[in-house]
């Protein structure tokens, strides 16, 4: 396989939050698994964060992408928040209140300085053994400061870019009024927009990607199977939404997208993977997984031969942006 065009962004991406052990425990053996699925798939991109099981995602899947050419990867990692020690931990505690099983023995700091933005950047590079990273995003800043961001934070990896330490530099945020005011406020390459836009739900397409357009911004779209309800190709009503349950308004509309997808016959979730690419201004799709299996069949759904029709359908029939 030849290596990646440098100033491109690998439009199939994995979102390493799992290897952090998101939801549930994997040993060093089943995280690798997972990465070595990912490999074998094709997929070239990998984005991480500290946040990820704290400090862990990092550590594994440095370690895996050690063992590959660096010059056939792209790598994003975030900062905003320092991991330092937790003087509440005790014997057996479990960082599950974020999600993550792992010990809490670190806690998370908010740190948007520009001596703290440098600080989480050198700390990402030792955890993940790998120098040169592609692309670093300013994580969820709206659940610090988002005024704060704007002033300080953002500015800081304006200077990282230039001082040649990163390549691209971003936000990654649920929130699109946050990621609106970045793109308005900076100067950023790529915004990560998480579950704002996706085939069930566009928030993000009223500002967002405007906003993208006009000042030149890539966007890398995450979440796109929303909570896991467009992941299978008859959807559930009780499948989760969220931090709640699905809404009768999102329910209805689902079943009419998926009765769209049946007559185009289309899998649900590759319409669901394949949605945002059909934004001029998105690059990039990034999805998780904990198993190897998953990890190949979104390769095989992203490769998924969509007709035109579907999307003309869907923006008729008014379930996505004409």
């Amino acid at each position: 396989m030849s290596s990646p065009d440098p100033a491109a962004v690998p439009r199939l991406g994995y979102g390493a939050a799992n290897v952090g052990n998101l939801f549930r425990p994997l040993t060093d053996d089943e995280a690798w698994a997972v990465l070595d699925a990912a490999w074998e798939s094709g997929i070239r991109h990998y984005d991480t964060a500290p946040h990820y099981g704290l400090g862990l995602s990092e550590r594994r899947l440095g370690a895996f992408l050690q063992t590959k050419p660096r010059e056939d990867f792209f790598l994003s990692t975030k900062v905003g928040r320092l991991l330092r020690p937790n003087p509440d931990h005790e014997t057996g505690g479990l960082d599950t209140a974020n999600d993550f099983h792992v010990p809490d023995d670190l806690r998370r700091v908010w740190d948007f300085s520009d001596a703290g933005i440098r600080t989480s950047l050198a700390e990402s590079r030792e955890r993940l053994g790998i120098e040169r990273i592609d692309l670093l995003y300013l994580h969820d800043p709206e659940r610090h400061d988002l005024d704060l961001a704007l002033a300080e934070a953002l500015p800081a990896l304006e200077r990282l870019r230039a001082d040649g330490e990163v390549g691209r530099v971003g936000i990654g945020s649920m929130v699109s009024d946050a990621l609106s005011a970045s793109v308005r406020g900076a100067d950023l390459d790529l915004v990560m927009v998480a579950g704002r836009y996706t085939l069930l739900e566009q928030p993000a397409a009223a500002d967002v990607l405007p906003a993208c357009r006009e000042r030149g911004t890539g966007i890398v779209a995450a979440s796109v199977f929303n909570s896991g309800l467009l992941a299978q190709e008859e959807p559930r009503r009780d499948g989760r939404y969220e931090y709640g349950q699905l809404p009768d308004e999102l329910w209805d509309r689902l079943v009419r997208i998926h009765a769209v997808c049946v007559d185009h016959g289309v899998p649900l979730p590759a319409a669901a993977l394949q949605f945002p690419l059909q934004s001029d201004v998105v690059q990039a799709v990034v999805v998780g997984g904990s198993r190897p299996a998953q990890l190949a069949q979104n390769a095989e759904l992203a490769a998924v031969e969509i007709p035109a029709s579907l999307w003309q359908t869907l923006a008729a029939d008014g379930l996505i942006p004409a």
